[in-house]
């Protein structure tokens, strides 16, 4: 059984000898700490005797609080939970900071470095998401006693898996939390006689029926997993018993609306809705805080975007690799290295520094930013700051 893709990752990683892939886990490592949102990684008490750590990342504004709290909630990728990188959700988690929120990011039990062992129960969502939905509880229950929450205004928000999560934690009654936010929620399996549509029906007709908090969804025309017609289904099966949810049902978003959350593009779509629904459960929408954006990569003249023979260092496969990278999407970057090793990333979250790490990971010499989006950065004299990673950062 595999359930849909976290937030997205993807990325190449080669060796100038041996040309290998590396794991995403070794180049989602090496990412530094967003400094700008004062991200740091707590581990949190969860399960029935509190035996479980939850890693989570914390973003929070300046100051001593109490800050309300957003809690983002991760899908799951294909295979082993436990070699899941660290879901982040910087996009979101800067527009909610911005606004005062601290924001937590939890990798449920099994997931990640995070202890204990991840549970599935196969065809039954019922249980997948209120399994899941335990651990978020635990969060929420951590957070109400930390004295810079303000344990009044919580809401929750959860992308495909942690979607169904959040949605199933929206049958219980917890103080504190006035929201729920779906984001392409749900879980598919792969193969098998599972009937996993109908499953997902019956699942949220049942959270309708127990709906305790109010709900908004987000799914897409063109979302990979769940289509339009599967989402209708979902939607009737929670409205017509009774839960609370304003549905947006948007258009297409690039390749596959499921990836819209995580997407530097995607805040155009999700903001204003967000926005809105913060507004009707009386939480903080009025930026407050000043959140400094990236430093931007500067194009120079060194060569044009499509001239892979200037492209410095690299062998012929990674020749063949540049080619195929100018037909990604962007967000996108490509470094290299002296060494001969290459590495690039597209889509998602900091894309320039998983470059960096994809590269560096394979290489003992320094890595720099050849290629940002639709533009070289490449110079003779580079930028230690920006466009240049000489190993770990984290």
């Amino acid at each position: 059984m595999f359930a849909v893709p976290s937030t997205v990752r993807q990325f190449a990683i080669a060796a100038a000898l041996s040309c290998a892939l590396v794991p995403a886990a070794i180049a989602q490592q090496s990412l530094p700490l967003d400094t700008r949102l004062n991200e740091q990684i707590i581990m949190v008490p969860a399960g029935a005797a509190l035996d479980v750590k939850l890693e989570t990342t914390l973003y929070k504004p300046n100051g001593p609080g109490p800050f309300p709290l957003l809690i983002i909630n991760h899908g799951k990728s294909p295979g082993d939970p436990k070699a899941q990188s660290r879901d982040r959700f910087v996009y979101m988690a800067a527009q909610f900071v911005k606004r005062g929120y601290a924001v937590m990011v939890p990798m449920r039990t099994g997931f990640a470095h995070s202890t204990g062992t991840y549970t599935d129960y196969g065809c039954n969502m019922k249980a997948n998401g209120y399994q899941q939905a335990g651990d978020i509880a635990d969060v929420v229950t951590y957070a109400r006693s930390q004295h810079w929450i303000d344990g009044e205004r919580i809401v929750i928000a959860g992308q495909s898996y942690g979607g169904l999560a959040s949605v199933a934690l929206s049958t219980q009654e917890l103080p504190g939390v006035r929201g729920v936010m779906n984001f392409a929620g749900g879980l598919k399996v792969h193969g098998g006689s599972c009937d996993w549509q109908q499953a997902l029906v019956n699942a949220f007709a049942e959270y309708g029926r127990k709906n305790r908090i109010e709900t908004l969804w987000m799914y897409g025309a063109n979302d990979s997993y769940f289509g339009p017609q599967l989402v209708a289904r979902l939607y009737e099966a929670f409205n017509g018993n009774g839960g609370r949810v304003d549905l947006v049902a948007y258009g297409a978003f690039k390749h596959d609306a499921h990836t819209m959350l995580g997407s530097r593009d995607g805040q155009p779509i999700w903001l204003p809705e967000v926005e809105r629904f913060l507004q009707r459960v009386g939480m903080p929408t009025e930026q407050v805080y000043a959140v400094a954006e990236p430093v931007p990569q500067a194009p120079t003249n060194y060569a044009a975007l499509d001239d892979v023979a200037a492209v410095p260092f690299l062998p012929e496969r990674g020749r063949q690799q540049y080619r195929a990278f100018l037909s990604k999407q962007t967000p996108r970057a490509f470094a290299v290295s002296a060494s001969g090793a290459w590495g690039w990333a597209e889509e998602g979250e900091s894309v320039n520094e998983r470059a960096l790490a994809a590269c560096q990971s394979a290489s003992r010499q320094p890595c720099r930013l050849y290629t940002v989006d639709d533009y070289v950065v490449w110079s003779d004299t580079p930028d230690p700051v920006n466009n240049t990673a000489t190993g770990r950062t984290e």
